[in-house]
């Protein structure tokens, strides 16, 4: 892919000096997202989502810079904004605008005031097509500006935490379009939120720290996908690692796959690090950090820092003070020092670079085709969150499979018969 001179567009940027080592960035992830590129190349000669307006509220890292230029090559008029105040790259952002000529309103360390007008910047673009991530462009426009709710053609959605507050708004009557749950496709959660979640939050760990995990007590709070993938990698690097969770099923799993599993209050005073994967509110509490022992480590790798409940936490404090990058410590009444990394953030975008670009070549080929398929099904389908069909999962899975040199077997005819008849006994 070859970045060519564009007409300046209008944006919202730190840098756009950065915008050379940008493309570098954009061009190293290409190279492992094999499948987008297959998607992108067949976008730019049929044109799928010409004259669509287009808001994607994502990371804006190096992977998504690949799935704004497939979007664009599509046809797409696309405006990109940020997702989390910490998770931008600024020099990704940067070329995304001088070399692409795709507007993007986004910088590391933007605040919610920032946050915010970036959204309403956003949905003044009148998007026919939203691709959230946590459901905040989603949720404004339906709650600020019912005006535009006739616009939307459809939305896509790519968290666990985005996909719970979709289904919220179907129950209460709300969810005015069909909305796609890119999450919850196979191909997305098997391997994003286990592989790219496990490898990229021990990786944000590690840079915030430089602590060695191993012989430590690292606590998974959760253990959804994200949080089988940390537990995972936790464990491979000789961490001694306890699953707390709410859900019996799941905490059977765990003991099942050979971790430690109690309540979150008894497990405070013997964690050494703390991970939130939930998406839900204020899982450690003030309990729990009044428990923790001298010098824990907490941090997140949910969607939105307030599973962790810091104001709590400041209640308890005397003081605060950053201590490395991405490294707060806030020293207790009681003397004893809890260090929060990343503000409470998304640990692996905060302090690292996210998840790797192989696995997002899935996530984000999910998410381009998601915007085809509303495109080319307008009308057709009810104002509820739907799944990707599953040919186009299997159409993912084959591709990526075609990209890494491997080959499966395939059903004979023989066997399909057996597979789809009763009348054959054993």
């Amino acid at each position: 892919m070859t970045a060519t001179m564009q007409t300046k567009v209008p944006s919202q940027i730190k840098d756009p000096s950065l915008s050379p080592q940008g493309r570098k960035q954009i061009e190293w992830a290409e190279r492992d997202m094999p499948v987008l590129k297959q998607i992108r190349e067949r976008f730019a000669k049929e044109k799928p989502l010409q004259g669509i307006r287009l808001v994607a509220c994502c990371h804006v890292t190096k992977e998504t810079a690949n799935l704004a230029i497939a979007l664009k090559a599509g046809g797409a008029d696309a405006i990109l904004i940020a997702s989390n105040p910490l998770s931008t790259q600024d020099d990704v952002a940067a070329s995304l605008v001088e070399d692409y000529g795709i507007s993007v309103y986004a910088w590391k360390g933007e605040d919610i005031k920032t946050y915010t007008n970036h959204v309403n910047i956003a949905l003044d673009h009148h998007p026919q097509i939203i691709i959230d991530d946590g459901a905040d462009v989603v949720a404004t426009l339906t709650k600020e500006r019912p005006q535009q709710i006739s616009e939307i053609l459809g939305s896509t959605e790519e968290t666990t935490t985005g996909i719970v507050r979709m289904k919220a708004m179907q129950r209460d009557g709300k969810l005015a379009w069909p909305a796609i749950a890119v999450n919850d496709a196979q191909t997305k959660h098997f391997f994003d939120n286990r592989y790219g979640t496990g490898q990229s939050t021990i990786d944000g760990i590690i840079r915030a720290t430089n602590i060695l995990l191993a012989g430590r007590t690292v606590v998974v709070v959760g253990y959804g996908w994200c949080g089988r993938g940390v537990a995972m990698r936790a464990r491979g690097l000789g961490a001694n690692v306890i699953v707390t969770e709410v859900n019996p099923v799941r905490a059977i799993e765990a003991n099942l796959d050979g971790y430690r599993v109690m309540p979150l209050i008894d497990a405070a005073p013997l964690g050494d690090v703390f991970v939130t994967l939930t998406g839900n509110r204020h899982v450690i509490d003030t309990p729990h950090f009044e428990k923790m022992k001298d010098g824990a480590i907490v941090c997140n790798s949910g969607h939105f820092d307030l599973e962790l409940n810091l104001g709590g936490l400041a209640q308890l404090t005397t003081s605060k003070e950053v201590v490395r990058p991405f490294a707060e410590q806030y020293t207790l009444k009681s003397g004893r020092r809890v260090i929060v990394l990343g503000e409470g953030r998304l640990i692996n975008l905060a302090a690292a670079e996210g998840h790797p670009a192989s696995v997002m070549d899935m996530s984000f080929a999910n998410q381009a085709l998601a915007a085809e398929y509303l495109v080319k099904n307008k009308g057709k389908l009810s104002n509820a969150v739907h799944l990707l069909p599953p040919e186009l999962d299997q159409e993912i899975a084959t591709l990526k499979l075609k990209s890494m040199g491997i080959g499966i077997d395939t059903l004979t005819p023989e066997m399909v018969t057996y597979m789809n008849s009763w009348e054959i006994g054993t």
